[in-house]
């Protein structure tokens, strides 16, 4: 018997501390109590009318602004083309006057030449 304690192999299981099966089985995970012991979710709080017709309010507001930015927009841009087709035909319209103004000017300057 005292061989045994005499033993490096009895001299190393008597220095080593002494650990219970859960703790040495217990490394980084939770434990078993915990897990098994949940606590219950929060109440969900409900909606209340203040809050839901506010909320409501700015939803309807923001879709109903989305809607009148996009419809304007397009007005804007019907608008805009009309106007440049305008200016177009304007435009084309001084040129043909010019043109023919400085015909008349021409002819005119023809005739008093004859005349002379």
């Amino acid at each position: 018997m005292a061989s045994r304690m005499l033993s490096p192999a009895a001299a190393a299981r008597t220095l080593a501390p002494i650990q219970s099966p859960s703790a040495s089985a217990r490394r980084f995970h939770a434990s078993a109590r915990a897990l098994a012991a949940s606590s219950p979710l929060p109440a969900r709080k409900p909606v209340g009318a203040f809050r839901g017709g506010l909320f409501g309010f700015l939803l309807g507001s923001t879709l109903a602004g989305a809607g009148v930015y996009g419809y304007l927009l397009r007005e804007y841009k019907a608008s805009n083309e009309l106007l440049t087709e305008d200016i177009y035909a304007l435009q084309n319209a001084c040129q043909r006057l010019s043109a023919y103004v400085q015909a008349l000017e021409e002819k005119f300057d023809a005739a008093e030449r004859k005349r002379k």
